[in-house]
């Protein structure tokens, strides 16, 4: 019997692949072929069209790195083809393998009105059904000749990503360009097979209805005249019918598909192709859905939805009227699918706001989900801030991808750092480009968590990262498993409808607490540290920006830059795409990002310093403007005033033994002659900061040569070889008095740090600036501390996250690499340390036992600086970079909240006639104003956007700076809330008035003043 079963498997593989397959289009005749190289970046429809094109034949290559080609092709319908259905078959030179990832191309009819995508999966495209015998076909091909990033030989150094460097060499070999006759009959029967055969490979080999499957296909099998194919599918199909219609079993596992391409606004490809990208995709979608009456396809990313609206209004048209129908469906409510560790607490919050916008006003339709499939990871505070976006499902798929630890759920309440809960789903069929195989469904059914308690889960299904979407042959596959024996059952469903059934089901989910951290990818928080640096830089220039803009239209009517900051906050919501900001995607993608990164800066730097010079009027007395949200000496948050005295002066001496001694009464910093710090003594607290024996401000290089996955990936084995930076080329006193300056250099390239300490200031500055031209290497800075702590708080969204300092478990172990926003502190009680950044995200921190002998242990802090990965961008991070850091000792974390803000919104100068008030004040440091802007509908509200940034609960007054007639608690979108309750008391001629504050630990709120 098993030889039996072995043979019949065999057997059917064969004649699949080498009889029924080809038997699908029978009869064929060539097309002729022209074609027109775009000479540059890719050009209008219209002008693609009128294009005049030279002609081609198959085998000739084609298309240089990146370019555009129109392929014009003819021919005429044979008559003795009348009656039957007739497709062209548009072979570019598809190498087999996944859509997205190589050549494809958008077909258009001679009006220029789209078809359908082509690609190396679905070469296709309708002719007749039936035709009539003697039409005239003339289509048109806008064919993209992306290079293959990701080949072969994945991970290897490559130059074709990007066009600088790409070269021009022919790409592809032009391949089948044909008239066929499509046999549908002999299309299903092998669509039959196929889900049979794959059933069957999934049942346990005693299964009675593996076997009933097996001799049924063997029946099949035997009355298939192979040399007579299409003569004889009908009747070996009528052998397997009764097979096919045996009912799954009540309890069957049931799936939810959604139809989807999960498309990658820029990763192996630019930005400028990825809006053509979506446009060939949501053709074929639309196509799709006027042949198959049950499909429904979701696609997430406003901005994707945009890029079609303002670059391809043809294809807009057919998703309106599909989105109309209710078939074509906006996921996610976002902006783009962002990474969710790096962007800060504002810029998480419009990813909500201007994607769940955008579907509002375009459809009318409200997301209820956070469709996340591919992000490297979730931050601990996005529970609530979907929650406050008015969205209450989070669906994600990437945390399959975890190495060492098996996620215990697949549907559970997410909790937030704020005691928000997200119902949550993870598809056990543990891909977001479901096919809708035996093997897959099988899996989900099979992997799926919570059986007993829960039985339904999501199949995101179609060709995604690169497009295409969901193709013919998987909706028909899924019509066969839509009520199958031994299978998982199969329905067409939106998002909204899954998760409403699902909720519905298991209202007593189980609880995960904190983040949801991936156990892979942790080198995408420090790849590319100029895109970093340019994200971290844009979102706080877009606070200043916004705020300044705000009070000086409320001061001075100064004009609102509604449509720049519009515009500039949606640009910066593009680059958090999660193959962006975590720096994964090739060269070209990285430069761009730099420049515009560099744009933005001019732009935003133009508005603050306008509206701050409006509210700073004529004069010259010396004025500080600060948008940080504490006080400065003498200044107050968010507004300007006259600097006040900073207290004792720094004193810069020498230090015994060589180096130098930095002190200001609060803080004494000791420098040796390797230019590391050797103390960092807390005066008023009798306390040192360095761990004895060990020294701080210390750079240690790493080979960084991960198994795989180069610009995304640091495995753990690269702490075993380290090298510690301690020569150096001079150690000398900055002429300020209070610095000292390092140089340094190894292999290829050059550090130079400045250490400084400021009068009255309890934080040691560290100036970082790093000529980097190494390769393969990962370069850290660290603090080892004397401080015991078996945890540490680091900064996440409207909030920080705690994270052990041990390894207990191999869920503390795999997170050897994770990400931080503006600080990480750790305190023994009464007493802690901060160390605080502008422009970095991964961190390590260990506890180690000391080298001297003492009982104690070790605390070390490394910041991740650089690393020099080669695919796949062969020069990743090679140049100059600047990093600021502050170590500041004695810290609680309020005062590592404050440091932080502070290191990335440092104070500007102008001059003036008087300061200017700030439009809200906040009387408990607690209380974190992170937005001070307009409303975003135009009506001159203020909006501020609030938070507690202790962890604790605390009761505080917002005192309104402007005449301000009432105000709503609202969500995101500056929507009220029917049940939260603000009041505005005082107020009056002159007086803004109060409102009183009660916020629970780490609780966001924000707040809409109407204006008097």
């Amino acid at each position: 019997m098993h030889d039996d079963r072995n043979l019949v498997e065999a057997r059917l593989r064969r004649v699949l692949d080498d009889r029924v397959r080809p038997a699908v289009y029978p009869e064929s005749v060539p097309l002729d072929v022209a074609v027109w190289h775009a000479p540059g970046e890719p050009v209008p429809v219209a002008e693609g069209l009128a294009a005049v094109p030279e002609p081609i034949t198959v085998g000739t290559r084609w298309g240089a790195p990146w370019g555009t080609s129109w392929f014009t092709v003819t021919g005429t319908v044979p008559e003795e083809w009348a009656g039957k259905t007739v497709e062209a078959l548009l072979d570019l030179g598809f190498d087999g393998n996944m859509p997205g990832f190589q050549c494809e191309g958008l077909v258009y009819r001679p009006d220029g009105s789209p078809v359908k995508g082509v690609n190396p999966l679905n070469q296709w495209v309708r002719i007749g059904t039936p035709a009539e015998g003697g039409e005239e076909v003339r289509l048109h091909i806008e064919a993209a000749s992306n290079p293959v990033i990701f080949g072969p030989h994945p991970f290897r150094p490559t130059w074709l990503g990007d066009k600088e460097t790409a070269g021009s060499e022919p790409q592809y070999t032009l391949n089948r360009m044909d008239l066929a006759v499509f046999d549908e009959t002999v299309w299903n029967l092998v669509t039959d097979l196929e889900v049979l055969g794959e059933l069957m490979a999934e049942l346990p080999a005693d299964s009675a209805r593996r076997w009933d499957i097996l001799r049924a296909v063997e029946r099949a099998l035997d009355a298939l005249d192979l040399q007579d194919v299409g003569g004889t599918a009908a009747g070996a199909r009528s052998l397997l019918t009764g097979v096919l219609a045996s009912p799954a079993a009540p309890s069957a596992h049931r799936i939810s598909a959604v139809g989807h391409a999960h498309i990658d606004s820029a990763w192996l490809w630019p930005l400028r192709e990825t809006v053509r990208k979506v446009a060939r995709t949501a053709a074929n979608m639309t196509a799709l859905l006027e042949d198959e009456p049950e499909f429904v396809f979701a696609m997430s990313q406003a901005q994707q939805w945009a890029w079609v609206r303002d670059h391809r209004p043809e294809v807009w048209a057919r998703v309106k009227k599909a989105v109309a129908d209710g078939r074509f469906v906006p996921a996610g409510g976002m902006w783009v699918e962002s990474d969710t560790n790096m962007p800060g607490s504002e810029a998480m919050a419009r990813q909500f706001v201007h994607g769940k916008r955008f579907f509002l006003d375009e459809f009318g339709i409200e997301n209820d989900e956070a469709w996340l499939p591919d992000t490297f990871g979730f931050a601990a505070g996005l529970p609530q801030i979907i929650r406050a976006a008015g969205s209450k499902y989070l669906l994600t798929q990437k945390i399959s991808w975890s190495q060492t630890n098996r996620f215990p759920h697949h549907t559970f309440q997410w909790e937030g750092i704020d005691g928000t809960r997200i119902f949550t789903h993870f598809p056990p069929v543990d891909t977001y480009n479901c096919a809708m195989t035996g093997a897959e469904i099988a899996h989900a059914a099979r992997n799926f968590k919570d059986k007993g308690a829960a039985r339904h889960s999501l199949a995101p299904t179609g060709f995604g990262d690169g497009g295409g979407g969901t193709s013919r042959e998987m909706i028909a596959r899924s019509a066969r498993l839509r009520d199958l024996e031994g299978s998982a059952t199969v329905t067409w469903e939106t998002p909204k409808a899954f998760f409403d059934k699902a909720a519905a089901e298991y209202p007593d989910a189980p609880v995960w607490v904190g983040e949801l951290y991936l156990e892979l990818h942790r080198a995408t928080l420090t790849s590319q540290a100029k895109t970093k640096q340019g994200n971290r830089r844009s979102e706080h220039l877009l606070r200043e920006a916004e705020l300044w803009a705000a009070t000086a239209a409320v001061r001075t009517g100064f004009p609102y830059p509604y449509e720049d900051l519009d515009r500039i906050w949606k640009t910066v919501l593009l680059h958090q795409f999660h193959d962006i900001l975590p720096g994964s995607s090739i060269a070209w993608v990285h430069r761009e990002a730099r420049a515009t990164y560099e744009r933005i800066t001019a732009e935003l730097d133009g508005i603050v310093d306008a509206a701050q010079r409006a509210l700073a009027g004529d004069g010259d007395t010396p004025l500080l403007f600060n948008a940080a949200p504490h006080a400065l000496t003498g200044v107050p948050a968010g507004g300007a005033g006259e600097s006040a005295d900073a207290g004792s002066p720094t004193t810069l001496t020498a230090r015994d033994g060589g180096g130098h001694v930095l002190d200001n009464g609060l803080l004494r910093v000791a420098i040796d002659a390797r230019g590391l710090v050797v103390s960092a003594y807390d005066i008023a607290a009798d306390r040192e900061t360095v761990a004895p024996g060990e020294a701080a401000n210390l750079l240690q290089l790493h080979p960084d040569l991960p198994n795989k996955w180069d610009a995304w990936d640091v495995d753990k084995f690269y702490r075993n070889t380290v090298t510690d930076l301690t020569g150096t080329d001079e150690v000398t006193p900055g002429e300020d008095g209070r610095s000292v300056r390092i140089t340094r250099s190894f292999g290829a390239s050059r550090v130079t740090q400045v250490l400084s300490l400021a009068p009255g200031e309890r934080r040691l500055l560290v100036d970082t600036e790093v000529d980097w031209h190494e390769t393969e290497k990962f370069l850290k800075l660290a603090f080892p501390l004397d401080l015991h702590a078996e945890r540490y708080a680091s900064e996440t969204q409207f909030g920080h996250v705690f994270r052990p300092t041990h390894t207990n478990t191999s869920w503390e172990a795999a997170k050897f690499e994770a990400c931080n926003h503006r600080f990480v502190h750790l305190e023994e009680p009464g007493w802690g340390v901060a160390v605080v950044n502008d422009s970095t995200y991964g961190h390590d921190v260990t506890r180690t036992v000391r080298s001297d002998g003492d009982r104690g242990t070790t605390t070390t802090v490394r910041v991740s600086l650089l690393r020099a990965p080669r695919f796949p961008d062969p020069e990743t991070d090679q140049g100059v970079h600047r990093f600021r850091h502050a170590l500041v000792p004695g810290a609680s974390i309020g005062d590592a909240v404050r440091e932080g803000w502070r290191v990335n919104l440092p104070e500007r100068r102008l001059t003036g006639a008087a300061g200017t008030a700030p439009l809200v004040t906040a009387d408990r440091d607690a209380v974190v104003i992170t937005a001070v802007k307009l409303a975003d509908d135009g009506s001159g509200d203020v909006v501020v956007r609030l938070h507690e940034a202790h962890g604790s609960r605390v009761r505080g007054t917002l005192s309104v700076g402007f005449d301000a007639a009432g105000v709503t608690a609202t969500d995101l979108l500056e929507r009220p809330l029917p049940d939260a309750a603000a009041t505005l008391e005082g107020g009056g001629e002159g007086e803004g008035g109060r409102v009183r504050l009660s916020l629970r630990p780490f609780e966001l709120v924000t707040l809409r003043f109407s204006r008097g």
